[in-house]
């Protein structure tokens, strides 16, 4: 089967399933179909801290796995997302050393958060984005998408890597007190918050 190229799209707190997120991944170069995945609370952080380029006090755990493989000469290749059965997408990743690949099962949110700091390449199949891919009309905005996510998500239900969270609202407070916040988000390795809270620093800064 021939391999589609995936790209992050976005990641955003589920109105639907406390404590989960929605990562939702798209072809890459093509605008037209969405494909979300329902994550738990520590692996968006770990995506989120290494898309925002935060840097943490000390290494997660998907970090010390990065500085492991790179000590020993390991690299992913790649992330295939190669099934989806009941709602739950079954993800490997293609390693190499020395010229010898390896192929070992992973979480897709793993998979992902790995992904993003090794700067491999995510693929999927077509019969994935058939069965579970958005597709996204011309003029359909990012909050009719949203919905939809919503919608896909109550079929599905949280998948059993989720965690229980507590969602959080900054819209009260002044942009000051929202980067005190985060840098004390930081300091604490509080990254949950911290990626929420630098979520509502762009909203308002693309305002």
């Amino acid at each position: 089967m021939d391999k589609i190229e995936l790209e992050i799209i976005g990641l955003s707190y589920s109105q639907t399933q406390t404590g989960a997120y929605a990562l939702v991944l798209g072809e890459k170069n093509i605008t037209k179909r969405r494909l979300p995945i329902i994550i738990g609370g520590f692996e968006a952080q770990a995506i989120a801290i290494e898309l925002e380029s935060m840097t943490p006090s000390r290494p997660l755990t998907h970090d010390l796995f990065k500085s492991f493989a790179d000590s020993y000469g390991v690299t992913i290749k790649e992330i295939i997302i190669y099934n989806l059965v009941e709602g739950i997408f079954y993800a490997k990743m293609i390693t190499e050393k020395e010229g010898k690949e390896i192929e070992i099962d992973t979480r897709t949110s793993d998979a992902i958060a790995l992904a993003v700091r090794f700067k491999c390449p995510i693929y999927t199949y077509e019969f994935i984005l058939a069965s579970a891919g958005i597709i996204l009309d011309e003029n359909q905005e990012e909050d009719e998408l949203s919905k939809e996510i919503d919608a896909i998500e109550q079929e599905i239900g949280a998948s059993d890597e989720t965690e229980s969270l507590s969602p959080l609202s900054y819209k009260d407070l002044t942009t000051d007190e929202l980067n005190k916040r985060l840098q004390d988000a930081i300091d604490k390795e509080n990254y949950e918050e911290a990626s929420k809270i630098k979520a509502e620093l762009d909203k308002r800064n693309a305002n």
